[in-house]
């Protein structure tokens, strides 16, 4: 099956049945226009690919995924076109993640955020390196904790923590991610990759039926939160419109704290 829809992905088949799919992109792997789309499309393709049984989901160089890029969020905020089609993107990277019948591991590692940081929560199995920096920064932006927040932190690591860390920003370590179950499992840095194909290759050989059958099965926990996810990229998408959006990009523009209109 060709992936040539898919330009700004890198594709790679590491072991037999495995698809590897690289954020590979200039700014640690952020994540543009294009990107976005076709990473909230590209779970269609992977789902009726024959000869995929498992994804395998990572960044190249040193980050994971640095999150939207400042050119999208910019045009987000000011053109409400793009707001909606970016909106109607989002709730797709979320929900085809959930949908798609085969099981996605993902290989975490350095900065992770935004975009990518939704696919890497939400595969099935998440492994990440120890000194990984995971940070949900919808609220130091200036917008609702919307994406995947409302979705699966709830459920991954229980309200307290969710709501810690969502209202706050404050970075996880992959030790302290994996500590409170936002993620499968931990492993030392040099080892984060290897050991994510390991865990592809395992999930490759087995019983395909039995292991799509329980995924599916699985997240129906995430389907019954839909209404909720819904709520937040609508509070999330409104704010963007909005005055305190405005500064939370100008302050990362200019790398300085924020000073939010009270």
């Amino acid at each position: 099956m060709s992936y040539d829809a898919f330009p700004h992905l890198k594709f790679e088949h590491p072991s037999d049945g495995v698809l590897r799919i690289v954020l590979d992109g200039p700014g640690l792997n952020a994540v543009d226009a294009e990107v976005h789309r076709e990473l909230a499309d590209v779970w269609l393709a992977v789902d009726r690919d024959p000869d995929v049984r498992v994804v395998l989901l990572q960044g190249a160089g040193k980050a994971f995924s640095a999150g939207g890029s400042f050119e999208l969020v910019e045009s987000i905020m000011s053109d409400y076109d793009t707001r909606l089609r970016v909106m109607r993107e989002a709730r797709d990277l979320v929900l085809n993640v959930i949908n798609c019948s085969k099981p996605v591991v993902s290989a975490i590692h350095g900065p992770a955020v935004g975009a990518g940081l939704v696919a890497g929560l939400l595969a099935d199995v998440s492994v990440v390196a120890r000194t990984a920096r995971i940070i949900d920064g919808h609220t130091r932006l200036g917008v609702a904790a919307g994406d995947h927040a409302a979705i699966c932190w709830p459920l991954l690591c229980g309200m307290a923590k969710a709501k810690y860390y969502l209202l706050t920003c404050e970075t996880l370590t992959g030790e302290e991610a994996e500590r409170i179950g936002l993620v499968s499992l931990c492993v030392e840095d040099d080892e984060v990759h290897s050991r994510a194909l390991a865990v592809a290759e395992s999930l490759a050989g087995g019983a395909q039926t039995a292991i799509r059958w329980t995924k599916h099965t699985l997240n129906h926990w995430y389907r019954a939160q839909v209404a909720t996810f819904d709520a937040s990229l609508a509070y999330e998408f409104l704010g963007f419109a909005g005055p305190e959006a405005a500064e939370g990009l100008a302050s990362h523009r200019e790398k300085r704290p924020p000073r939010f209109p009270t």
